[in-house]
């Protein structure tokens, strides 16, 4: 299912970068992918990684090989492989990340871990990057806002 959030709104109708669900794939496959080589893809092969689903083994593995195959085809490199998290934060549903919650204490917000449990995983993956350090992060309290955490 094909799902782009509010605070995407500015970039979503042309694909200019890359959205949430496709950077979770990105992350569950195990690849990187740079915004520079995203713009090098039509935006008919942006809008297949949108809806391609990532989920189980085998579509994670054909993900892993479609994606391996585009960068290849538009940059000439073999595409950069990332770890794979075991166990990544944004499927524990129980655990509100120390640093998510730091950081949503620096903008005058507690995460409880009912807010936390009421999220999708898409929903989580979004805070968490949103949150990490170095990232710009001004769609952040945009983002906690829209998730009704206020």
């Amino acid at each position: 299912m094909t799902y782009f959030f509010q605070f995407e709104a500015d970039f979503v109708d042309s694909l200019r970068c890359i959205p949430m669900q496709v950077r979770c794939n990105l992350d569950t496959c195990g690849i990187k992918l740079k915004l520079s080589d995203w713009n090098q893809m039509t935006t008919a092969e942006r809008q297949a990684l949108v809806e391609l689903p990532c989920t189980t083994e085998t579509e994670i593995q054909s993900y892993r090989e479609h994606i391996q195959q585009l960068i290849l085809e538009r940059t000439g490199i073999p595409a950069t492989k990332l770890p794979i998290e075991p166990h990544p934060a944004w499927l524990d549903s129980s655990t509100v990340p120390p640093s998510l919650q730091e950081k949503a204490q620096e903008i005058g917000v507690n995460l409880t871990p009912q807010h936390w449990a009421a999220l999708t995983p898409l929903q989580r993956f979004a805070l968490i990057k949103l949150s990490r350090p170095g990232h710009e992060s001004k769609n952040f309290p945009i983002a906690i806002a829209e998730f009704n955490l206020l």
